[in-house]
């Protein structure tokens, strides 16, 4: 299994291919759709929409969100297609990193002119991370 450092950067080098080549605008589908086809043929397994049930004390809840696309089994990733991010996405794959107990997840938002301003990698307790300004949970 590759580690979480070079899965982490291949999927930033096929989503930068992507946004240049495709452009912005695209639904989230569609970006989704073709990173995970792309990854698939560098090897890596992905599944798309992963549905994840949560416990909250006693309760079960099913399906309570999905993963946009889950890069071997220890990569979050959360597609947008939108003008510009907002904390609240970063927030939501934070959540969601913490409830799957999962140490590092990427955030891509499609929508932008350049792919750069909408990356954002959201560590979870993980040490060996991405320099502070990428971070949301400091």
């Amino acid at each position: 299994m590759r580690d979480i450092e070079q899965i982490s950067g291949d999927v930033v080098d096929v989503a930068l291919r992507l946004h240049r080549d495709l452009g912005p605008g695209l639904l989230e589908s569609v970006y989704e759709a073709i990173l995970a086809s792309k990854l698939a043929a560098l090897g890596y397994r992905v599944a798309r929409q992963l549905p994840i049930d949560i416990m909250f004390e006693d309760l079960r809840f099913e399906a309570a969100f999905r993963i946009d696309l889950l890069v071997e089994e220890s990569l979050l990733v959360e597609i947008k297609s939108v003008e510009r991010l907002s904390p609240a996405h970063g927030k939501q794959l934070l959540t969601y990193l913490r409830l799957t107990k999962q140490p590092v997840g990427l955030l891509i938002n499609f929508g932008g002119a350049t792919l750069k301003e909408g990356l954002r990698r959201i560590v979870n307790d993980y040490s060996p991370s991405a320099s502070p300004r990428l971070r949301v949970n400091q």
